[in-house]
């Protein structure tokens, strides 16, 4: 980088640029590490040395505290280790789609969309909704986030699939036991560079106008942009931008993300066939329950990671089941039938 020619082959030098920052990710935090805890062993051989016993309870409780902040920095470097794909540090794109089921499943995918914006919220990262699809009646049909940040594909990654939900529906004026499905689908935002090449002959692209409360454009003109990619029947749109051609460029970064995660989903499949392994990440594959009646209960059925606090799953609190898949915990109890 410091060679008078680096910035001569701009595409390569970004690369090279990317590849330190991702080095420096990982060594960084090692070496701080390696210096807190030299320095917690100095703290702790000060609480040692300290006679009077008022300011050695003090020492003691400051040890303590130490430690449990070194145990969470090590937690957290541990887990990031986790976080070595090629693509985990990218933005993802994360869309939700109602199952069947009408009002329900509309009603069910709405509070999947919220309990996902309260994670990316508490997590720091942001999030841009790039197309939605409002329910009829409740609820939204279908949505795409754009979710920015170092690592929020590698973290996002493991909620795709089927989600369950078991409620006795608002809806339902005998107050029955419903069932609703969603699907979450999660693609990483890929370079511009990436080897994915797109016939302009397999698009047909359409324009539409953009749905929402109104204002500028909002309703008015053709902005959003829709794109369906013939040979493979992915459909993908766009309306969170003012200007056509932003929304287009948008769709088409999503249309190429989409084809490179069917591409590496087959490359998969083709290795758990023949290592006889279950695809995990197939659509259709459910999962996680979350069972509000008869009882309180969210369970994830690759890891067996559960607990009964609902509500907090809810609000967004759902790092339990996303630590659990990155670090390969597999469900060893049997699944739970009534779940």
């Amino acid at each position: 980088m410091a060679a008078p020619d680096f910035w001569s082959n701009r595409e390569r030098a970004q690369a090279d640029v990317e590849e330190v920052s991702r080095l420096r990710s990982l060594i960084n935090p090692f070496q701080q590490l390696e210096r807190e805890i030299e320095d917690f062993g100095a703290l702790q051989e000060l609480a040692a040395e300290e006679s009077d016993p008022t300011h050695r309870a003090q020492a003691e409780r400051e040890v303590a505290t130490e430690h449990d902040r070194l145990a969470h920095m090590l937690d957290e470097f541990e887990l990031r280790q986790f976080l070595s794909g090629e693509n985990d540090r990218a933005n993802a794109f994360v869309t939700i789609h109602s199952g069947a089921g009408g009002t329900e499943s509309c009603d069910w995918a709405d509070m999947l969309l919220r309990m996902y914006q309260r994670w990316i919220e508490r997590s720091g990262f942001k999030s841009q909704t790039v197309d939605i699809q409002q329910g009829e009646e409740v609820g939204i049909k279908s949505v795409t986030l754009l979710v920015t940040g170092e690592y929020g594909y590698g973290h996002l990654q493991t909620e795709r699939g089927v989600h369950r939900l078991v409620r006795i529906s608002p809806f339902d004026a005998n107050k029955r036991r419903h069932t609703s499905f969603a699907s979450v689908d999660v693609v990483p935002e890929i370079a511009d560079t990436a080897p994915i090449e797109i016939n302009p002959a397999d698009l047909e692209i359409g324009t539409f106008r953009s749905g929402g409360k109104g204002g500028q454009n909002v309703n008015k003109v053709e902005t959003a942009v829709r794109i369906l990619h013939k040979p493979s029947g992915i459909v993908v749109a766009c309306q969170a931008e003012r200007s056509q051609g932003r929304n287009r460029e948008l769709a088409m970064k999503m249309l190429k993300a989409k084809l490179y995660q069917l591409e590496e989903d087959k490359k998969r499949a083709e290795i758990e066939r023949q290592y006889g392994e279950k695809g995990e990440i197939a659509w259709g594959n459910q999962i996680r329950s979350y069972v509000f009646q008869p009882y309180q209960m969210v369970k994830d059925h690759r890891t067996g990671a559960e607990t009964s606090n609902v509500q907090a799953v809810m609000d967004g609190d759902i790092d339990m089941f996303i630590q659990a898949k990155l670090r390969g915990e597999k469900n060893t109890k049997g699944e739970d039938k009534e779940l």
